[in-house]
């Protein structure tokens, strides 16, 4: 089995074959893998608010998307990725709590969701696959040297996006 990374809620890391990245408990939150489709190098952030200027307490960067996917998409060009080649697969983003409608005009995690699209798009990085929506938490694990997005969750298939 291949060496695995974790990363923890509001966390990001990178990983190079034949290592594999992972996270747990993407409830609302989501997770965006990147890879440089050509090097195999890739990574993984764990969202969990989609605006940091919208928090006074916004110093981990990983936290939001607005700063977090600009954040990773750093790091993998510091490895000697290139942006051109890069494409996105996201999970995540589940409505966990019935009363988060009747509350807001949006659910947080489609709000993560949606933030998460427009980041990924003003860096021009297209998104391969996702999973996202629905009721139920995700665990993932993201594999840069196939670009393979496996998703777990509790009485369900596994899926591999």
């Amino acid at each position: 089995m291949a060496d695995s990374i974790k990363i923890g809620i509001a966390d990001l890391n990178i990983c190079k074959p034949p290592q594999l990245i992972c996270t747990i408990g993407l409830g609302s939150c989501v997770g965006i893998a990147i890879r440089d489709t050509s090097l195999k190098i890739g990574g993984l952030v764990h969202i969990m608010l989609p605006d940091s200027s919208q928090i006074k307490s916004n110093a981990n960067i990983a936290k939001f998307a607005d700063t977090g996917i600009p954040e990773l998409v750093k790091k993998l060009e510091a490895a000697g990725c290139s942006r051109s080649r890069m494409e996105a697969k996201i999970a995540g983003g589940a409505q966990m709590f019935s009363f988060q409608n009747k509350n807001e005009l949006l659910g947080i995690g489609q709000r993560n969701v949606e933030a998460t699209k427009a980041a990924l798009k003003a860096l021009n990085i297209p998104i391969k696959a996702e999973d996202t929506g629905a009721n139920y938490g995700r665990t993932v694990t993201f594999d840069p040297a196939t670009g393979d997005y496996e998703i777990k969750s509790v009485g369900r298939e596994t899926k591999v996006i």
